[in-house]
């Protein structure tokens, strides 16, 4: 059991690494940020592509937490 739940995390850490790397830059967000550009601009709604990485992301690192504290728990016996 402890062997399954350690490659599960592993495999899910490689996934959120994915999707984050797959995420859009926000590189004008930042960029407006310094130069005094619109303060209101990223309270956009996210859309598309954007918002089922964000999603997939939140869902992967839930799992993540879930299986870290499995681990732990398992661990401990």
């Amino acid at each position: 059991m402890y062997n399954l739940v350690m490659t599960l995390l592993i495999i899910v850490s490689f996934l959120i690494i994915i999707a984050t790397l797959m995420q859009p830059q926000k590189q004008q967000d930042a960029l407006n940020a310094l130069s005094g550009g619109a303060v209101f601009s990223g309270q956009t709604k996210k859309r598309g592509f954007e918002a089922l990485m964000e999603k997939i992301t939140a869902v992967l690192l839930a799992i993540f937490f879930l299986l870290a504290i499995i681990l732990a728990i398992l661990s401990s016996k």
